[in-house]
Protein backbone atom coordinates (compact mmCIF):
# COMPACT_ATOMS: atom_id res chain seq x y z
CA UNK A 1 0.00 0.00 0.00
CA UNK A 2 1.67 3.38 -0.97
CA UNK A 3 0.49 7.08 0.75
CA UNK A 4 -1.98 7.62 -2.39
CA UNK A 5 -3.65 4.58 -1.06
CA UNK A 6 -2.95 5.13 3.11
CA UNK A 7 -4.48 9.06 2.83
CA UNK A 8 -7.56 7.54 0.72
CA UNK A 9 -8.09 4.65 3.02
CA UNK A 10 -7.93 6.78 6.26
CA UNK A 11 -10.70 9.12 4.59
CA UNK A 12 -12.95 6.20 4.09
CA UNK A 13 -12.49 5.11 7.60
CA UNK A 14 -13.00 8.44 9.20
CA UNK A 15 -16.19 9.05 6.86
CA UNK A 16 -17.59 5.01 8.23
CA UNK A 17 -16.76 5.98 11.84
CA UNK A 18 -19.66 9.02 11.60
CA UNK A 19 -22.53 10.15 11.55
CA UNK A 20 -24.13 11.96 8.49
CA UNK A 21 -24.82 14.44 10.64
CA UNK A 22 -21.59 14.59 12.67
CA UNK A 23 -19.99 14.99 8.77
CA UNK A 24 -21.95 17.66 7.82
CA UNK A 25 -21.26 19.70 10.98
CA UNK A 26 -17.42 18.86 10.06
CA UNK A 27 -17.58 20.41 6.76
CA UNK A 28 -20.25 23.20 7.91
CA UNK A 29 -17.33 24.42 10.54
CA UNK A 30 -14.38 24.15 8.36
CA UNK A 31 -16.37 26.43 5.53
CA UNK A 32 -17.15 28.70 8.56
CA UNK A 33 -13.03 29.19 9.38
CA UNK A 34 -12.12 29.70 5.40
CA UNK A 35 -11.22 33.32 4.71
CA UNK A 36 -13.99 35.58 3.09
CA UNK A 37 -12.39 35.60 -0.50
CA UNK A 38 -12.89 31.88 -0.17
CA UNK A 39 -15.98 31.92 0.93
CA UNK A 40 -16.91 34.38 -1.39
CA UNK A 41 -15.84 32.99 -4.74
CA UNK A 42 -17.75 29.55 -3.32
CA UNK A 43 -21.34 31.31 -2.71
CA UNK A 44 -20.89 33.17 -5.82
CA UNK A 45 -20.24 30.28 -8.24
CA UNK A 46 -22.93 28.08 -6.36
CA UNK A 47 -25.50 31.18 -7.10
CA UNK A 48 -24.19 30.95 -10.47
CA UNK A 49 -24.44 27.73 -11.67
CA UNK A 50 -27.24 25.77 -8.87
CA UNK A 51 -25.79 22.26 -9.82
CA UNK A 52 -24.93 21.38 -6.41
CA UNK A 53 -27.14 23.13 -4.04
CA UNK A 54 -27.46 26.89 -2.07
CA UNK A 55 -24.74 28.17 0.32
CA UNK A 56 -24.85 31.56 1.97
CA UNK A 57 -23.76 32.01 5.28
CA UNK A 58 -25.21 35.36 6.17
CA UNK A 59 -28.42 33.92 5.73
CA UNK A 60 -27.58 30.29 6.95
CA UNK A 61 -28.03 28.24 3.62
CA UNK A 62 -25.93 25.38 3.88
CA UNK A 63 -27.55 23.01 1.42
CA UNK A 64 -24.46 22.43 -1.00
CA UNK A 65 -22.78 21.47 1.71
CA UNK A 66 -24.99 18.91 3.53
CA UNK A 67 -25.32 17.81 -0.43
CA UNK A 68 -21.60 16.75 -0.01
CA UNK A 69 -22.05 15.07 3.43
CA UNK A 70 -24.90 13.20 2.04
CA UNK A 71 -23.14 12.12 -0.83
CA UNK A 72 -19.78 10.86 1.22
CA UNK A 73 -21.45 9.32 4.13
CA UNK A 74 -23.92 7.47 2.11
CA UNK A 75 -21.99 6.51 -0.75
CA UNK A 76 -18.65 5.25 1.18
CA UNK A 77 -18.94 1.83 -0.29
CA UNK A 78 -18.97 3.08 -3.74
CA UNK A 79 -16.26 5.20 -3.66
CA UNK A 80 -14.26 2.09 -2.46
CA UNK A 81 -15.49 0.26 -5.35
CA UNK A 82 -14.75 3.02 -7.96
CA UNK A 83 -11.32 3.33 -6.03
CA UNK A 84 -10.40 -0.51 -7.34
CA UNK A 85 -11.54 0.31 -10.47
CA UNK A 86 -9.31 3.03 -11.27
CA UNK A 87 -6.81 2.10 -13.33
CA UNK A 88 -3.54 4.24 -12.76
CA UNK A 89 -2.69 6.71 -9.60
CA UNK A 90 -3.13 9.57 -11.22
CA UNK A 91 -6.72 9.07 -11.44
CA UNK A 92 -6.50 7.44 -7.73
CA UNK A 93 -5.12 10.64 -5.95
CA UNK A 94 -7.47 13.05 -7.85
CA UNK A 95 -10.59 10.81 -6.41
CA UNK A 96 -8.62 11.35 -2.75
CA UNK A 97 -8.23 15.06 -3.78
CA UNK A 98 -12.23 15.67 -4.96
CA UNK A 99 -13.45 13.91 -2.22
CA UNK A 100 -11.25 15.51 0.57
CA UNK A 101 -11.61 18.84 -0.86
CA UNK A 102 -15.91 17.97 -0.13
CA UNK A 103 -14.84 17.26 3.29
CA UNK A 104 -11.70 19.71 4.63
CA UNK A 105 -11.86 22.06 1.64
CA UNK A 106 -8.66 21.11 0.76
CA UNK A 107 -7.24 22.78 -2.26
CA UNK A 108 -3.21 21.96 -2.48
CA UNK A 109 -3.83 18.20 -3.09
CA UNK A 110 -6.67 19.39 -5.38
CA UNK A 111 -4.38 21.56 -7.17
CA UNK A 112 -1.68 18.99 -7.74
CA UNK A 113 -4.08 16.78 -9.07
CA UNK A 114 -5.33 18.91 -11.46
CA UNK A 115 -4.79 17.90 -15.44
CA UNK A 116 -2.45 20.50 -16.79
CA UNK A 117 -0.72 18.46 -20.10
CA UNK A 118 -3.68 17.92 -22.40
CA UNK A 119 -6.80 19.98 -23.66
CA UNK A 120 -10.34 18.76 -22.01
CA UNK A 121 -11.57 15.26 -22.46
CA UNK A 122 -8.05 13.84 -25.14
CA UNK A 123 -5.78 12.76 -23.07
CA UNK A 124 -3.70 11.27 -25.45
CA UNK A 125 -1.92 8.64 -22.99
CA UNK A 126 -5.93 7.32 -22.85
CA UNK A 127 -7.72 8.03 -26.10
CA UNK A 128 -6.11 6.86 -28.80
CA UNK A 129 -8.32 7.38 -32.38
CA UNK A 130 -8.15 5.41 -35.48
CA UNK A 131 -9.26 6.83 -38.69
CA UNK A 132 -12.42 4.90 -38.85
CA UNK A 133 -13.99 6.78 -35.43
CA UNK A 134 -17.33 7.38 -35.16
CA UNK A 135 -17.48 9.83 -32.80
CA UNK A 136 -21.11 10.85 -30.84
CA UNK A 137 -20.26 14.72 -29.09
CA UNK A 138 -23.22 15.33 -26.92
CA UNK A 139 -23.23 18.78 -25.66
CA UNK A 140 -21.22 20.24 -28.69
CA UNK A 141 -21.74 23.78 -27.43
CA UNK A 142 -19.71 25.95 -29.85
CA UNK A 143 -17.55 22.86 -31.26
CA UNK A 144 -14.41 23.50 -28.76
CA UNK A 145 -14.15 19.87 -28.21
CA UNK A 146 -14.40 18.68 -31.94
CA UNK A 147 -11.47 21.83 -32.68
CA UNK A 148 -9.41 20.22 -30.17
CA UNK A 149 -10.02 16.67 -30.82
CA UNK A 150 -8.63 17.88 -34.53
CA UNK A 151 -5.74 19.78 -33.11
CA UNK A 152 -4.52 16.38 -31.16
CA UNK A 153 -5.54 14.10 -33.48
CA UNK A 154 -5.27 15.78 -37.04
CA UNK A 155 -8.58 16.03 -39.60
CA UNK A 156 -7.50 11.98 -40.82
CA UNK A 157 -8.45 10.58 -37.55
CA UNK A 158 -12.04 10.32 -37.79
CA UNK A 159 -14.43 8.63 -39.96
CA UNK A 160 -18.11 10.33 -38.63
CA UNK A 161 -18.71 13.27 -36.22
CA UNK A 162 -22.58 13.94 -34.68
CA UNK A 163 -22.61 16.85 -32.82
CA UNK A 164 -25.72 17.61 -30.49
CA UNK A 165 -26.46 20.62 -29.27
CA UNK A 166 -29.55 22.07 -28.27
CA UNK A 167 -29.10 26.02 -27.83
CA UNK A 168 -29.45 28.18 -31.53
CA UNK A 169 -27.20 30.42 -30.99
CA UNK A 170 -24.18 27.61 -29.78
CA UNK A 171 -25.51 25.96 -33.11
CA UNK A 172 -24.19 28.84 -35.49
CA UNK A 173 -21.12 29.26 -34.04
CA UNK A 174 -20.74 25.33 -34.44
CA UNK A 175 -21.53 25.39 -37.74
CA UNK A 176 -19.11 27.87 -38.84
CA UNK A 177 -15.95 26.71 -36.29
CA UNK A 178 -16.65 23.00 -38.62
CA UNK A 179 -17.65 24.27 -41.56
CA UNK A 180 -14.14 22.87 -43.13
CA UNK A 181 -14.20 19.90 -41.93
CA UNK A 182 -15.73 16.73 -43.37
CA UNK A 183 -18.35 14.77 -42.16
CA UNK A 184 -19.92 16.79 -39.33
CA UNK A 185 -23.53 16.05 -38.70
CA UNK A 186 -24.60 18.57 -36.59
CA UNK A 187 -28.30 17.69 -34.64
CA UNK A 188 -30.39 20.30 -32.51
CA UNK A 189 -31.59 17.58 -30.17
CA UNK A 190 -31.66 16.81 -26.62
CA UNK A 191 -30.41 13.20 -25.88
CA UNK A 192 -32.02 11.55 -23.03
CA UNK A 193 -32.89 8.12 -22.63
CA UNK A 194 -36.06 8.10 -24.36
CA UNK A 195 -37.51 10.10 -27.81
CA UNK A 196 -39.55 12.58 -26.29
CA UNK A 197 -40.92 16.18 -26.20
CA UNK A 198 -38.77 18.56 -24.14
CA UNK A 199 -38.11 22.05 -22.95
CA UNK A 200 -34.88 24.36 -22.82
CA UNK A 201 -34.05 26.04 -19.43
CA UNK A 202 -32.00 29.49 -20.30
CA UNK A 203 -29.11 30.06 -18.04
CA UNK A 204 -28.66 34.06 -18.03
CA UNK A 205 -25.05 33.14 -16.86
CA UNK A 206 -24.04 31.41 -20.35
CA UNK A 207 -25.40 28.92 -23.20
CA UNK A 208 -23.12 26.40 -22.23
CA UNK A 209 -25.22 25.48 -18.66
CA UNK A 210 -28.98 25.43 -20.91
CA UNK A 211 -30.41 22.51 -19.31
CA UNK A 212 -33.31 20.22 -20.39
CA UNK A 213 -35.97 20.05 -18.05
CA UNK A 214 -39.67 18.76 -18.66
CA UNK A 215 -41.57 22.21 -19.53
CA UNK A 216 -40.74 25.66 -20.61
CA UNK A 217 -41.02 27.66 -23.42
CA UNK A 218 -38.00 26.70 -26.00
CA UNK A 219 -39.76 23.25 -27.74
CA UNK A 220 -37.02 20.17 -28.35
CA UNK A 221 -36.69 16.72 -29.72
CA UNK A 222 -35.43 14.33 -27.31
CA UNK A 223 -34.04 11.37 -28.65
CA UNK A 224 -31.95 8.18 -27.31
CA UNK A 225 -28.74 7.84 -29.21
CA UNK A 226 -29.73 4.02 -29.24
CA UNK A 227 -32.78 5.07 -31.53
CA UNK A 228 -31.16 8.30 -33.49
CA UNK A 229 -28.15 6.72 -34.70
CA UNK A 230 -28.28 3.16 -36.56
CA UNK A 231 -24.92 2.44 -37.20
CA UNK A 232 -22.03 1.35 -34.80
CA UNK A 233 -20.59 4.28 -33.11
CA UNK A 234 -16.54 3.73 -31.33
CA UNK A 235 -16.64 7.36 -29.20
CA UNK A 236 -19.22 8.80 -26.96
CA UNK A 237 -18.53 12.05 -25.43
CA UNK A 238 -21.07 14.13 -22.62
CA UNK A 239 -21.27 17.51 -21.71
CA UNK A 240 -24.93 18.10 -20.85
CA UNK A 241 -25.31 19.65 -17.42
CA UNK A 242 -26.11 16.79 -15.57
CA UNK A 243 -28.65 14.95 -17.81
CA UNK A 244 -25.67 12.11 -18.18
CA UNK A 245 -26.76 9.25 -16.35
CA UNK A 246 -30.43 9.75 -18.51
CA UNK A 247 -28.47 10.11 -21.24
CA UNK A 248 -26.17 7.12 -21.06
CA UNK A 249 -29.17 4.82 -20.74
CA UNK A 250 -30.31 5.82 -23.77
CA UNK A 251 -26.97 4.56 -25.31
CA UNK A 252 -26.99 1.48 -23.61
CA UNK A 253 -27.38 -0.83 -26.22
CA UNK A 254 -24.30 0.75 -28.77
CA UNK A 255 -22.15 1.03 -24.94
CA UNK A 256 -22.92 -3.03 -24.42
CA UNK A 257 -22.59 -4.09 -28.15
CA UNK A 258 -19.34 -2.23 -29.48
CA UNK A 259 -18.01 -1.13 -26.12
CA UNK A 260 -17.30 2.68 -27.22
CA UNK A 261 -14.99 5.01 -25.42
CA UNK A 262 -16.78 6.79 -22.98
CA UNK A 263 -15.69 10.04 -22.18
CA UNK A 264 -18.27 11.65 -19.04
CA UNK A 265 -18.56 14.52 -17.69
CA UNK A 266 -19.21 13.37 -13.75
CA UNK A 267 -19.05 16.95 -11.87
CA UNK A 268 -22.56 18.60 -12.40
CA UNK A 269 -23.55 17.37 -8.66
CA UNK A 270 -22.18 14.85 -5.95
CA UNK A 271 -24.23 11.87 -6.91
CA UNK A 272 -22.32 11.20 -10.90
CA UNK A 273 -18.72 10.91 -9.44
CA UNK A 274 -20.15 7.62 -8.24
CA UNK A 275 -23.26 6.74 -9.98
CA UNK A 276 -21.79 7.07 -13.59
CA UNK A 277 -19.01 4.48 -13.34
CA UNK A 278 -21.88 2.10 -12.06
CA UNK A 279 -24.50 2.68 -14.29
CA UNK A 280 -21.86 2.02 -17.06
CA UNK A 281 -20.60 -1.17 -15.11
CA UNK A 282 -24.04 -2.10 -14.81
CA UNK A 283 -24.50 -1.52 -19.00
CA UNK A 284 -20.89 -3.51 -19.61
CA UNK A 285 -18.85 -4.61 -16.87
CA UNK A 286 -16.07 -4.65 -19.58
CA UNK A 287 -14.69 -1.34 -19.14
CA UNK A 288 -11.40 0.45 -17.04
CA UNK A 289 -12.01 3.63 -15.62
CA UNK A 290 -9.78 6.74 -15.59
CA UNK A 291 -10.40 10.36 -13.64
CA UNK A 292 -9.10 13.52 -14.50
CA UNK A 293 -9.95 17.11 -13.68
CA UNK A 294 -9.14 20.15 -15.88
CA UNK A 295 -11.19 22.55 -13.94
CA UNK A 296 -10.02 24.61 -10.11
CA UNK A 297 -8.80 23.63 -7.06
CA UNK A 298 -10.90 25.96 -4.79
CA UNK A 299 -13.90 23.46 -6.25
CA UNK A 300 -13.52 20.62 -8.46
CA UNK A 301 -15.15 20.76 -11.23
CA UNK A 302 -14.94 19.50 -15.54
CA UNK A 303 -13.61 16.20 -13.77
CA UNK A 304 -14.16 13.98 -17.00
CA UNK A 305 -14.51 9.77 -16.13
CA UNK A 306 -12.73 8.16 -19.37
CA UNK A 307 -13.97 4.59 -19.66
CA UNK A 308 -12.00 2.68 -22.16
CA UNK A 309 -12.50 -1.16 -23.60
CA UNK A 310 -10.89 -3.39 -21.31
CA UNK A 311 -8.14 -4.99 -23.40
Amino acid sequence: MNRIDEKFQELMTSLKRKTKEEVFLEIKDTYIKQSPEVKMALENYFQTFNYWGKLKETSGEYESLYNRATSLKDHVEDYEWLYTRLKDYRSKKLLYAILNNWYHFDATTTKSSLETGYNQYWDLDIIKPTSEEVIVDIGSYIGDSILTYVENYGINNYKKIYAYEITPESIEVLKNNTRYYHDVEIRKKAVLDRPQKVYMNINENGSSANQVIEEGDEILDGVSIDTDIVEDVSMIKMDIEGSEAKALIGCQNHIRTTTPKLLLSVYHNHEDLWKIPRLVDDINPNYQFYLRCYGSELFPTEIILYAIKNE
